[in-house]
This record gives C-alpha cells, sequence and structure tokens, in this order.
C-alpha cells in the first residue's frame, strides 16, 4: 500500500508547476474561452512528438525551502508518455499501452493504470495536457483566464476521491504557442508542486527506446 502511495504522488508530482511570478489574471469571456480551446486543439493535431526539459519545485510547508529536481519528458502521438527524472536522483514513470511502469533508481515496477480511477484520471489529464485533449467538464470544472503573457485553464477535479489529494490544477498557455509551459498543482493540504519546461522541441524524432525504462 505505501508503494503505491508513493507512486500515486510522483503521479502528481509529474502535473504540477507555474512561476509565482504570474501577473493577475483576467477571466476570458465566452468568445475567447472558443479561440483558446480552437488554438489549442488546431496545434495539438500538428503535435505527433514532443520532447522537453523541465525543473520541478515541490513546495512543503514545513520546509523552509523547495525541493528541486529536474528531468526531461518524451511524448509521442497518442499516449505514450516517459517522464524522467535524473537529478539528484533517477527515476522514470512510462505511461505505455494503459500500463504504468516505473523505474527507481534500477528497481523497476508496472501496474493497469485502469485499475486505480485515481490513477486513470491522471493519467488521462498528464496525456491531455500534453496532447490538448483535456477540456473533460465530466471530470473537471474548468475556468478560464489569461494574464500578460498566457492563457490559464484551472481545473477542479468533481471525484471526491480525487478532491481529497488535488485542489486544483493549473495549465499555462503561451499566447503564441498554444502549447503547455508550465503547470501548477495545489494540493488539498496547502501545498503545491512547480513545473517548468524548457528547451521544447515539437515533433522532435523519438524512438521505441525512449519509452522503455
Amino acid at each position: 500500500m505505501n508503494k503505491i502511495r508513493n507512486v500515486f504522488f510522483s503521479l502528481i508530482a509529474v502535473f504540477a508547476v507555474i512561476s509565482s511570478s504570474f501577473a493577475q489574471q483576467q477571466k476570458l469571456s465566452a468568445n475567447e474561452i472558443t479561440q483558446f480551446k480552437s488554438g489549442v486543439t488546431e496545434k495539438s493535431k500538428k503535435i505527433k512528438s514532443l520532447k522537453t526539459d523541465f525543473v520541478q519545485h515541490k513546495h512543503m510547508s514545513f520546509l523552509s525551502n523547495d525541493i528541486e529536481t529536474s528531468g526531461n519528458m518524451v511524448f509521442q502521438a497518442p499516449d505514450l508518455l516517459n517522464w524522467r527524472y535524473t537529478k539528484p536522483y533517477q527515476y522514470s514513470i512510462v505511461f505505455k499501452k494503459g500500463k504504468i511502469h516505473i523505474n527507481d533508481q534500477g528497481n523497476k515496477s508496472s501496474f493497469d493504470a485502469s485499475g486505480n480511477k485515481m490513477f486513470e484520471k491522471i493519467n488521462k489529464l498528464i496525456i491531455g495536457s500534453v496532447s490538448g485533449n483535456m477540456f473533460d467538464d465530466n471530470e473537471f470544472s474548468i475556468s478560464y483566464y489569461k494574464n500578460k503573457t498566457h492563457y490559464v485553464a484551472k481545473f477542479i477535479p468533481k471525484s471526491k476521491d480525487l478532491k481529497k489529494v488535488i485542489a486544483e490544477i493549473e495549465l499555462y498557455f503561451p499566447f503564441d504557442t498554444f502549447v503547455v509551459s508550465e503547470v501548477k498543482l495545489n494540493e488539498s493540504s496547502g501545498d503545491y508542486t512547480r513545473i517548468v519546461f524548457k528547451n521544447q522541441q515539437l515533433n522532435a524524432k523519438v524512438s521505441p527506446s525512449d519509452f522503455t525504462n
């Protein structure tokens, strides 16, 4: 049970980022929401693969400094994803054909994501955030905003079980790319995780070995 709990929180960590320096947000109008969702959808149709580096900051109320980790991510449409931590430790999570494969510094394990509803929902949202197919009103209450440089989509879980862990997820899309550049996960405990994506390569060459760990 402890191992499953650790994996779950690792998956949550996959889904989190945002810089606190973002300016005040303004709610989008109905017309702007339509334009934004259309822009993300059209962009996602052109993305066959994505490679990106990331820096993750985990904020916990009882620590004076955030915990910083870094690594890289590889995505191939429609649903292959490898999230790999490289510093200060080696840890990777591969989403592949409905299964989640974990490599914790050489200790490997796999399980079926569909066997756990929370894993399934998070898996779907993670893949959706990369592919642009994440606007599911059945699973989340979604609101839309903008600041000076980004569109912001905020997701509040409808599932009571998921609400126990996740209070809100925020995705940030630059005006000029419509590709997720930052994510923030606000946990129900009040802690949060921040991840910033850097050096994004759209439609970069990938191989089957990119999705093995």
